[in-house]
């Protein structure tokens, strides 16, 4: 068998063996097939597409390229999340501890926010002390012992995946769905996932712009999940606007807190009450949508899920009195509200915009190694939907650097549109 074959098969319209991908796989990463070729290979998937069955055999390759992670001994089923990211979606914070509380234990490897998209990670960085560099046996033990774990990915995951993608981002083949939902869905797979709940975002801050893109994407990863044993849900949710208010590190953390709570924004608290039934269901632990819901406002209002959150961080090193007293979070220099121009409807919170005003304050990262500052990011006053009068308050920055927060300011009042007449609210889910 030839690496050539293999790509000529494929420009050709072909459908690839199982073997014939397995092969080109293996070959890639251990580097007897060089990267222009994957190169190559990679442009004719986003050329030519592939089958499901395509995907789901590109899939398990790729998972299996590199160590897996069993976690049979330790749960009875390993359910996991994965948000396609997005701006203010600190989700994870708030529905793991929720559903960890309701007897659902679970382990889960987040990552950093490149880009407008913030990261897992970096939110629970600022909590000081947070470890997020645990070893494989302590994920287990931490596991079994606590019922739920969010940390950084420390095994050798799916190595294929890594040097693919660095090729699809400088030979212009991101955007290929297969590559997509192989790439997303390899990891959870080698991670031990028996069962995944995918948030699959679609608008002006989302990856899939389009809501058809989003429920292609959606349905084929679903797919791969059914033909590799799995069972998945994916809720394809709104990103055309902020997630709740707080957009950056520490604002979304404390949040997360108010959350458990009870409180936060309206929107943001539904999503993760609809994120926890489905994963409750997932998880055996409800019958039904309706049971998996009540369990997680239960948990909430009882304080149990707020407990598990303090749990959580406690048994990964960080100061749990932060958790306990969101006013020890370090407070931005510069905190600045903007007020309304006009009165009207909201008819646009531009989700991208408000993002990337984040990042220019430093809250995400431009490229790998830039620093982040936990302290700095914008908290949203109003949304699509809402009326303002002229003078109220629309959004207020938490910045630590005078011209950083004027670039910010500048793309924030430019995302926001305004309408003479109502305009109703955007939904929070599609389907």
């Amino acid at each position: 068998m030839r690496a050539v074959d293999v790509i000529i098969k494929k420009r050709e319209k072909g459908e690839l063996t199982r073997e014939e991908i397995e092969f080109f796989i293996r070959g890639f990463v251990d580097g007897s097939i060089p990267d222009y070729q994957a190169s190559a290979f990679a442009m004719a998937v986003l050329l030519n597409g592939m089958t499901p069955h395509e995907t789901t055999d590109l899939t398990i390759a790729m998972a299996h390229s590199g160590q897996t992670l069993d976690l049979r001994d330790v749960v009875d089923i390993a359910v996991d999340k994965h948000s396609s990211g997005g701006v203010g979606d600190k989700t994870t914070l708030t529905v793991l501890p929720t559903v960890a509380a309701c007897g659902l234990p679970v382990g889960k490897m987040s990552g950093r926010g490149l880009g407008f998209s913030g990261g897992t990670l970096d939110k629970l960085e600022s909590i000081p002390g947070y470890r997020v560099d645990l070893t494989t046996d302590e994920f287990k033990r931490q596991l079994k012992e606590k019922g739920i774990v969010l940390t950084g990915q420390s095994l050798d995951l799916a190595p294929a995946d890594g040097k693919l993608y660095a090729l699809r981002d400088v030979t212009g083949t991101v955007p290929s769905i297969p590559l997509i939902a192989s790439s997303i869905m390899c990891k959870k797979i080698a991670a031990g996932a028996h069962a995944i709940l995918l948030d699959v975002k679609t608008g002006l801050g989302a990856f899939m712009e389009t809501l058809d893109d989003a429920r292609v994407l959606a349905k084929l990863m679903v797919d791969i999940g059914k033909l590799a044993g799995r069972e998945v849900v994916a809720l394809l949710s709104d990103m055309n606007q902020p997630l709740g208010c707080a957009v950056g590190n520490s604002l979304e953390v404390i949040e997360a807190i108010e959350t458990l709570h009870g409180g936060g924004p309206v929107d943001f608290r539904e999503h993760c009450l609809r994120v926890c039934a489905h994963m409750l269901v997932l998880g055996k632990r409800a019958k039904d949508l309706e049971e998996g819901r009540a369990m997680a406002e239960k948990a909430i209002a009882d304080g149990s899920a707020f407990e598990k959150f303090r749990v959580l961080v406690q048994a990964q090193g960080g100061d749990v009195t932060y958790v306990d007293a969101a006013s020890k979070f370090p407070r931005a220099k510069f905190i600045e509200e903007v007020k309304a121009h006009r009165s009207g409807s909201i008819s646009q919170v531009h989700a991208r915009s408000v993002g990337e005003a984040s990042v220019v304050l430093g809250a995400g990262r431009a490229k790998k190694t830039d620093a982040v500052d936990h302290a700095v990011g914008i908290v949203v006053h109003k949304k699509v939907g809402d009326m303002v009068e002229k003078g109220e308050p629309l959004f207020t920055f938490h910045a630590n650097d005078e011209s950083k927060l004027a670039e910010a300011r500048a793309r924030v009042v430019a995302a926001y549109s305004f309408s003479d007449t109502p305009v109703p609210p955007l939904p929070l889910f599609y389907d």
